[in-house]
């Protein structure tokens, strides 16, 4: 499967008001900025989402750090290459250190315009089968436990498969403690987006007592030794997030004992490629491995529900409905929950969403086209 040519490259900066503010540790967030690449080869287009911030609180990268990598860098050695084919994606960008997020929209656009080229779904062209997509819910930080309760009565109703609610110090115990008095048996997982130390740690054991499914980055990217200290206190399995950026991390997680789940964030560990080496070597070493998501808009929200076709992602991830986000969405196909909580695969060529013009007219801020 090859790419004879990629003939020019467009950079949009879009935004899109959330229904809904998203609360974390890191901060609020009430809109929701992207940067969108589409790479163009004859008449087909491939599209790539960068999952970046516009503020690095969540890592380094922001949208202006990966529009210049990409601009500079990335997309030269796309337009300057032919033909383009999986060997040249592996490879292509490994002189450039770190900037896995603007990586990631650079290598799923080419992989989505040579899935177009072949006529097949994403899922076929990375080794994934058709099959129906458990959904999962993150649910950020709430101004009461009431509101709190009251989405995740929302998210029982909808039959999401896991809901995830954000914590943060101070609002924690007293919160999973309302939340399981409330639902008993729902799975329940929390993240708290590195806000702990091991300070924290009686805290953190404290939360052993509710029956949750995972305890997500307690600690900052860094403490993988502080992980494997708390998870040696805990029944309860610590999975690392932010933590995990490439097999390197996954292998000193693997030498620590670090953790017993791994959120893979396509968008943030270089893209689908990378995350399906992960998968794979997690896998190898007992880790369970699941789809995170990053408030993504419907480009990227489909490059994840491709990588779940992959055969290790067997536990929910965090896809949920396009309309718990965003009135109006970029592509044509939102996402959408059968009414047993699964989200059906795109099925047409590429990522298998068409991206409709008006609407990225609409929300774009600013745009780029670049040629060779």
């Amino acid at each position: 499967m090859t790419i004879d040519t990629i003939d020019r490259a467009a950079l949009y900066v879009v935004g899109l008001p959330l229904k809904v503010p998203f609360e974390t540790s890191y901060g609020r967030e009430t809109h929701r900025e992207s940067l969108v690449l589409a790479l163009f080869s004859g008449d087909t287009c491939g599209y790539g989402e960068c999952v970046a911030f516009k503020d690095p609180y969540y890592t380094y990268e922001t949208i202006q750090t990966a529009h210049h990598i990409a601009r500079e860098y990335l997309i030269p050695e796309v337009l300057n290459t032919a033909p383009i084919d999986l060997r040249f994606i592996a490879n292509a960008f490994a002189r450039v250190r770190g900037h896995e997020m603007a990586k990631a929209m650079v290598e799923n656009a080419v992989l989505d315009l040579l899935a177009k080229s072949e006529s097949i779904p994403l899922y076929k062209l990375i080794g994934g089968k058709n099959k129906k997509i458990k959904s999962g819910i993150s649910i950020g930080l709430k101004g009461s436990i009431d509101a709190l309760l009251s989405a995740i009565e929302e998210a029982q109703a909808r039959n999401y498969h896991r809901i995830k609610i954000k914590i943060a110090k101070g609002k924690d115990i007293d919160v999973v403690k309302a939340v399981r008095a409330a639902f008993p048996a729902i799975p329940l997982a929390v993240d708290a987006n590195g806000a702990y130390t091991l300070d924290d740690l009686s805290t953190l054991i404290e939360l052993d007592k509710y029956n949750l499914t995972m305890i997500e980055q307690p600690f900052v990217a860094a403490a993988l030794h502080d992980h494997s200290i708390l998870q040696a206190h805990l029944q309860t399995p610590i999975c690392l997030d932010e933590s995990i950026t490439g097999l390197t991390d996954l292998e000193n997680a693997v030498r620590y004992n670090s953790c017993s789940i791994v959120n893979i964030k396509q968008g943030r560990v270089g893209g689908m490629l990378t995350a399906k080496s992960i998968s794979n070597v997690s896998v190898v070493h007992g880790l369970g491995v699941w789809s995170g998501g990053m408030l993504e808009m419907g480009i990227g929200r489909a490059f994840n529900l491709h990588l779940q076709a992959l055969p290790y992602f067997t536990m929910p991830g965090d896809t949920s409905e396009t309309a718990r986000y965003f009135d109006k969405d970029l592509v044509d196909q939102p996402v959408v929950l059968d009414e047993d909580g699964y989200i059906p695969l795109p099925q047409g060529a590429g990522i298998g969403v068409c991206v409709l013009e008006d609407r990225l007219g609409r929300a774009c801020l600013s745009t780029e086209t670049i040629k060779k």
